[in-house]
């Protein structure tokens, strides 16, 4: 009998008081993962040893949102709007993506992760938006994360319009940085109307998505982030 897809999900740390922290990823993930027909693990920032036990076990993988990257793994001097960094999950996240990509796993990356998969792959990043693309749309939103505040437009012919059967989406807004150079091997295939960088996809058999939006956050009302979703656990190989 085919398995269920175990899909591992990137996290960060969070510290709530003294005696109470842990690792931390939001539950609309997992919600997400198990509405679409898979299994969802939190994969804990880790020493580089252990990615590949990370990668035997995991059939698919999702890189998740949270705070943003430092700006040394791509060639830039920290702005003074950067936000705060993780230095350890910046390491172990680059090294993760390389080894997914090397090995042809499936890979949903969303919000941070479509930056990590950028810069990963030699592309760069707006570290603040509002201050250094003089956007004209309000790219992190103060309504709760499943509305969505902006429209996206997508390239016809590409796998994500074609997955979600659409070429004008609307999404949900929560992030202050963007890609600014697109790294080597992606294909830009959603702008917002500021022309900002929304969804970017890789050639080939192997599902390679990422999106700036927070799709797990819109899956209870939209038919379109459901069938992103379930496209994605239908493309896993399990054995």
């Amino acid at each position: 009998m085919k398995k269920e897809p175990v899909i591992g999900i990137t996290s960060s740390f969070v510290r709530q008081t003294l005696n109470t922290e842990g690792v931390y990823v939001h539950r609309d993930y997992h919600r997400a993962i198990l509405t679409a027909g898979g299994i969802p693990i939190i994969l804990p920032p880790a020493p580089l040893h252990v990615i590949p036990s990370y990668l035997e076990m995991c059939d698919g993988f999702i890189l998740s949102g949270g705070e943003d990257i430092d700006p040394m793994h791509y060639g830039q001097s920290p702005h003074e709007k950067l936000g705060p960094v993780f230095p350890e999950r910046d390491e172990f996240e680059l090294r993760l993506t390389a080894s997914i990509l090397e090995q042809k796993k499936p890979l949903l990356a969303i919000c941070r992760g479509l930056q990590l998969i950028n810069v990963a792959l030699g592309g760069t990043l707006w570290q603040d938006l509002p201050s250094q693309a003089n956007s004209s749309i309000l790219h992190s939103q103060s309504s709760q994360r499943s509305v969505p505040t902006h429209q996206v437009t997508l390239v016809g012919h590409s796998r994500l319009a074609k997955i979600i059967q659409e070429t004008t989406v609307n999404v949900n807004s929560l992030h202050h940085q963007g890609i600014e150079t697109l790294g080597k091997g992606l294909t830009a295939v959603g702008h917002s109307p500021d022309d900002l960088i929304e969804a970017v996809e890789m050639e080939g058999d192997v599902f390679v998505v990422g999106v700036q939006w927070h799709p797990e956050s819109m899956v209870p009302e939209s038919i379109e982030m459901r069938r992103l979703f379930s496209h994605f656990i239908h493309s896993v190989p399990v054995f």
